[in-house]
């Protein structure tokens, strides 16, 4: 019986060995295969040591985000769960992020809000729940959808707890394990990089806050960019680093990395973040910016470009709750020439979706792009000229209250036909084929109340007929194909690529008029958030004297006494006078975009 034992044990001590040396094997085989993938780009784990494997088709897959979670957790639920990826703490609400997107079943979610006890509270309380409505749902992009959820009620506090925002579908009972709950807080929008689209052989990255400075090209060298495993909440794994290569604002523009360049197909979707240099000198530290940003391609999932080439003449724009105004901007300036429309939405709440798709039902051409990030609308132009680029020869960037004037054009005698018709195409189509005129601009009249007390009820341009003498500031139609690689632009104007000059469009041939300062009821809604990044909201103690405020105004949504007679010098009827003559209605006297809201 020893004997036989002992023949067992040796036995069993062969197959481990064997087992142990066929492991061995394995890892080392392993370590040589990334040793061997060493040649192009970094593995980066943020600490002392890295590897340097490439990214092959095989393993390109890794680099797509996994599940982060499921949102819903009921008792009893057979419906299909959502996976919730991202949170996001607003000023103002909860942004959330989730796939997969279907639109008509978002709307039976609710928001449920844990409180959670301190980390160091060693008898920690229950965890007490609060559900509300959802504020708006959304589609984002073509994989994802945004929910957005309203703040706790004021008198939901923890005592110096923390918070936590989950989605359930309404009458859905259940609740979250506690230690799930505490690393599920919302990330602060002050610091992540929330955007990110392809851009040839670069990936153009958004982020909000590194803190560079306004209108100037940063310096790039201490920018890194970073494509990921996993939730970069949650891990600090990454697979490859590639360099800045230009960075100016919230945009940074980086090398793809050359495995990605070779798999342009398998791109769409991998996260991707950025680092930078922080600390002094002597003792730097490589500061990681969290992300919510996946990389994606600029046309969005929809191209309208015509089989004869490009269009002429675009025009993008970003809106907040400026449905009402929409009808009658997009259908004067599709007579102007315009013919393609891209309107950033920023988290309206006014049905402007349905709107827009009635508009591009109508033949007009347009279309919405779900755009929740706040005080962005520097970072928003420059995405939508690389998605315009792919379309449109010139770009306009004007906004919803302001209209270009031809005087001249408009008021020539004609036999027959409107005088006019297409001006503003015909202007960019002459500088066309210029070796050295990549924007032009056109200066802006600024309108005031006219003496009305409420909203014109045919549009602005016959509503509006007083303003101020002299012309404040301009607005650019630029030719995307010719800006600068960084992208930088100050709402007005773009960077263009150097050997190139804009265009000065003289005042008696082309203006801007611009319905600035409107009725109250309209006006008092800048309060709320003004959309450019570098401009200090309303309700802020600064700035008083700049142009970017209402002179004379304070910090409060409190009409003045004599509002409806502020900002008028000069009677100017030129615009009212011609569409009235050409474009009224001889029954009925509406608008054209009258009619079409009937």
């Amino acid at each position: 019986m020893d004997s036989d034992q002992r023949r067992k044990r040796k036995r069993a001590v062969g197959r481990h060995l064997h087992i142990s040396s066929r492991s061995l094997f394995l890892c080392f085989s392993f370590l040589i295969f990334l040793l061997f993938l060493s040649s192009h780009h970094h593995f980066f784990f943020f600490t002392p040591s890295t590897f340097r494997p490439s990214l092959t088709a095989s393993t390109l897959s890794l680099l797509y985000s996994t599940a982060s979670n499921s949102i819903l957790d009921p008792l009893h639920s057979t419906a299909p769960s959502y996976t919730l990826q991202h949170r996001i703490l607003f000023p103002d609400h909860h942004l959330l992020i989730l796939t997969p997107h279907q639109q008509h079943q978002l709307h039976q979610l609710e928001c449920v809000y844990y409180m959670l006890p301190p980390n160091d509270t060693s008898h920690a309380p229950p965890v007490q729940v609060q559900v509300r409505p959802v504020l708006s749902t959304d589609r984002y992009d073509e994989s994802r959808s945004i929910v957005r959820c309203p703040f706790p009620h004021t008198n939901y506090t923890g005592g110096g707890s923390s918070q936590a925002v989950e989605l359930r579908r309404r009458g859905e009972v259940g609740r979250r394990n506690m230690g799930f709950l505490m690393n599920q807080t919302s990330q602060s929008w002050d610091r992540v990089a929330y955007e990110a689209t392809l851009d040839g052989d670069t990936v153009v990255v958004f982020v909000k806050g590194l803190n560079l400075r306004p209108h100037k090209i940063s310096d790039p060298t201490r920018i890194r960019c970073h494509f990921g495993l996993k939730s970069f909440q949650q891990g600090n794994a990454f697979l490859l680093t590639t360099r800045a290569v230009s960075v100016a604002q919230e945009v940074v523009r980086c090398l793809l990395p050359q495995s990605i360049k070779n798999n342009p197909d398998k791109v769409r979707g991998i996260r991707v973040t950025v680092s930078y240099l922080a600390g002094n000198v002597r003792h730097p530290v490589r500061a990681l910016v969290p992300s919510v940003a996946r990389v994606s391609t600029p046309r969005g999932g929809r191209v309208q470009k015509r089989k004869r080439g490009k269009y002429e003449l675009c025009a993008c724009t970003m809106v907040w709750n400026q449905a009402s105004a929409l009808r009658e901007w997009v259908m004067y300036h599709a007579w102007l020439g315009v013919e393609r429309w891209f309107i950033y939405d920023n988290n309206s709440d006014d049905d402007i979706e349905k709107v827009v798709q009635d508009l591009d039902l109508q033949g007009f051409n347009v279309s919405r792009k779900s755009w929740p990030w706040i005080k962005t609308q520097e970072a928003g132009f420059s995405h939508c000229a690389l998605r315009a680029r792919e379309e449109c020869k010139w770009v306009g960037f004007f906004d919803v209250d302001e209209f270009f004037y031809f005087p001249s054009e408009f008021h020539q005698n004609l036999r027959e036909g409107v005088p006019g018709e297409n001006s503003l195409r015909s202007v960019v189509a002459n500088f066309s084929s210029s070796k050295s005129i990549a924007e032009i601009r056109t200066a802006c009249h600024s309108f005031g109340p006219s003496g009305l007390h409420s909203p014109p009820k045919q549009g602005v341009t016959l509503g509006y007929t007083c303003r101020l003498q002299s012309p404040e500031r301009h607005k650019s139609i630029v030719r995307p194909d010719l800006l600068d690689i960084s992208l930088l632009n100050v709402v007005h104007h773009f960077q263009l690529r150097q050997g190139f000059r804009y265009h000065n469009m003289p005042e008696g041939t082309a203006i801007v008029n611009h319905y600035k300062y409107q009725v109250w009821e309209t006006f008092k809604a800048k309060f709320f958030r003004r959309v450019a990044t570098y401009v200090v909201d309303w309700q802020e103690d600064q700035n008083k004297g700049s142009k970017d405020r209402a002179p004379g105004l304070g910090t409060e949504a409190i009409e003045p006494s004599n509002w409806r007679l502020q900002f008028c010098e000069v009677w100017d009827t030129g615009l009212k006078d011609f569409l009235q003559s050409y474009f009224a209605d001889p029954a009925t006297g509406l608008m054209p975009w009258e009619m079409s809201s009937l």
